[in-house]
């Protein structure tokens, strides 16, 4: 009677081995159980997995040498790749199904030699890992099919070592650390796992790198080496999840079938190992153990993965777009889709909302936008450089604005050229700054057209051509705005602010120090030319001692005055920029945008004619997810059929 073994990775490549000798560890399965795993089994056969829904697989951890791989050789009554240091090099995924059928029919072609499963292994490995001591987590996946071989699907993992030997690279330790993490963490996130821990009783537990990873059973090997260890099984002192179980593996040239008889004998007879209870000993007992869990685990996750397969499926159906067969459907679709581009650029442009990006801080523009607000307004204010000393400026206007008139007045004009001066020195950053926002909505804008558009991409070039219309349309607007503001602020001087007078007199208040440091100097009574002058902290006065004291009056008080008004300039300057770019991006979204795709795609471009015209990438997009739904639906119907047909076993 014909058996089968499949050894295959990823890039397709399988041997198959057919075998004779019958196992002896299939479990008696229950009405109940027995359809899960069949289901089970279906879905893999689909490869339900592939459409990111999660199925129970056992993951086999344990440290180098413990006996991770015997331990799998004695469930599934074949031979494993053996040797000193790591034998197992690659993420080793072992499928054994139970099989009825005699006579199984593969279109791969056969092998005849047990033994060259090893070699095939090996072989794999070197393809996958190299020829040296190197690991890979590129999975390898060995499938066996055989009358009475229990259904589980396990991964072995490298045993993890601290130690490189021979030709390991030196860093072995935190190759396999982190291949074992990452498979580990995988399926500790998912309610569908069994994490095997294989433990040698010749070791102390707490030792064992494998012993700290949570959610696990564990098999002690070795028992013979060390019997009188075996009370830290019983006691569970280390607290494995879901209990251990000691076994015996095949030693040398035994058969499947004396090495069980052998093992049952062992715990049996030892005068030490009998006391161990016999629900914990055996590897058919680690078989019926491990179908039970992962029965009882598939069970339980039953509506979790049905819920995942009909999330998955209305996910599909709502990617898969419509063929459009004539004009009034595509001008439909086309309308669907603009409205649903002019909702998304509302959420994230002018509500603030990011849910549908929820994950790309990018694209959560409210906040991104007041960071660019901040660092324009900082900008601003370190923005004007004055003369190291003090009141220069203001003196050399003063004395260039003199004409015949009461001496010690101050012009208007004098303040307003000042101001003009000042103006002109930041005209550029509110400029700049439109011009770096407009880059940043730019990008924003493209993102959500290209999403839009993903079930039409042949209407892409002319939707990024409305999109740029729409948009130098209203930066020309607004950056005519912002010319028209600076200007203004260069006509006239005005505010109703009433925090000019306050922060006037708080910056006057400075003054009577300042004439006293001038006539310290003047007197040689002060050996510091320094004095505080608050807005612009200690300044040297050591060239105003020659100024006229009307003339260092009248520019302290410009100064000073400047300043406070200054501040105000700065502060509406910021809030008037803010204001009107969400008045602009408003206008933009609602109205420009609309306008623009309309004209772009429909009247310039057919637009309607090419949504009914399907590119070939689109139609294998079309083809694909065509499959993928059959696929879920057939999930669907086969998770439906279980669950009506049994009563779900929940512990």
């Amino acid at each position: 009677m014909a058996k089968n073994v499949v050894v295959h990775n990823d890039n397709g490549g399988e041997v198959i081995h057919p075998f004779t000798d019958p196992p002896r560890l299939a479990s008696s399965y229950s009405d109940k159980i027995r359809p899960i795993l069949d289901a089970v089994d279906n879905l893999c056969r689909l490869k339900v997995t592939e459409e990111g829904i999660p199925l129970l697989t056992i993951v086999v951890v344990g440290d180098q040498s413990s006996g991770k791989s015997s331990v799998l050789e004695s469930l599934a009554e074949i031979s494993l790749p053996s040797g000193q240091g790591i034998c197992t090099r690659v993420l080793l995924v072992m499928r054994l199904q139970h099989h009825l059928d005699p006579e199984p029919k593969f279109k791969k072609v056969e092998i005849g030699d047990e033994g060259q499963i090893c070699d095939a292994i090996d072989q794999a490995t070197v393809e996958i890992a190299g020829d040296r001591k190197g690991i890979s987590n590129v999975p390898l996946t060995l499938i066996m099919k055989k009358k009475g071989v229990p259904d589980l699907t396990m991964v072995d993992l490298p045993g993890i070592t601290r130690v490189p030997v021979h030709d390991q690279p030196d860093d072995i330790y935190e190759q396999i650390a982190d291949m074992v993490m990452e498979a580990i963490d995988f399926q500790i996130k998912a309610e569908e796992s069994i994490i095997l821990n294989v433990l040698s009783t010749a070791v102390d537990f707490p030792t064992c790198e494998s012993i700290r990873i949570p959610h696990r059973t564990a098999v002690v090997t070795k028992c013979v080496q060390s019997p009188d260890d075996l009370e830290k099984v019983t006691a569970n002192d280390d607290n494995i999840g879901l209990g251990y179980i000691c076994v015996r593996n095949q030693i040398n040239d035994e058969t499947y079938e004396e090495a069980r008889e052998r093992e049952a004998m062992l715990f049996d007879t030892h005068h030490l190992l009998s006391k161990i209870d016999n629900s914990m000993v055996g590897v058919p007992v680690l078989a019926t153990r491990l179908v039970e869990i992962q029965s009882v685990i598939i069970s339980k996750c039953l509506p979790g993965i049905v819920k995942k397969i009909n999330e998955r499926l209305d996910a599909s159906l709502n990617k898969l777009p419509r063929k459009l067969a004539n004009v009034p459907d595509a001008t439909v679709a086309f309308m669907q889709m603009v409205g649903s581009l002019k909702e998304t650029l509302q959420n994230i442009l002018i509500r603030g909302e990011f849910d549908e990006y929820e994950d790309d801080k990018q694209m959560h523009c409210n906040a991104r936008l007041v960071e660019m607000l901040d660092e324009f307004s900082k900008e601003l204010d370190s923005s004007v450089k004055f003369s190291e000393n003090f009141l220069a400026d203001e003196i050399g206007v003063i004395e260039e604005g003199n004409g015949i008139r009461l001496p010690y007045f101050l012009p208007h004009s004098t303040f307003l050229f000042m101001l003009k001066k000042r103006v002109e020195g930041i005209a550029e950053l509110p400029v700049n700054f439109i011009n770096n926002v407009w880059g940043y909505l730019e990008t924003v804008c493209i993102k959500v057209f290209v999403d839009r558009c993903r079930n039409y991409p042949q209407l892409l070039p002319s939707m990024k051509k409305a999109d740029h219309n729409a948009m130098a349309k209203t930066k020309a607007k607004f950056v005519e705005r912002v010319f028209e503001m600076i200007e203004m602020e260069k006509v006239t001087d005005y505010t109703c602010d009433p925090n000019f007078n306050g922060s006037l007199k708080k910056l006057m208040s400075s003054y009577d120090a300042f004439v006293n440091a001038i006539k310290g100097l003047k007197a040689c009574s002060l050996s510091s030319s320094g004095v505080y002058v608050e807005g612009y902290g200690v300044i040297d006065v050591k060239h105003l001692v020659n100024v006229a004291e009307k003339a260092r009056e009248q520019t302290f008080d410009l100064k000073m005055r400047m300043t406070a008004y200054w501040e105000i300039v700065l502060r509406k300057m910021v809030d008037w920029i803010a204001l009107q770019l969400r008045f602009v991006i408003r206008q933009m979204v609602n109205t420009e945008m609309q306008t623009e795709i309309v004209n772009a795609v429909i009247v310039n471009d057919g637009g309607i004619d090419k949504m009914m015209t399907e590119p070939a990438s689109m139609a294998k997009k079309r083809e694909k997810l065509r499959k993928s739904i059959g696929l879920l639906q057939e999930s669907k119907e086969v998770m439906g059929q279980v669950i009506d047909g049994i009563s779900i076993v929940t512990d």
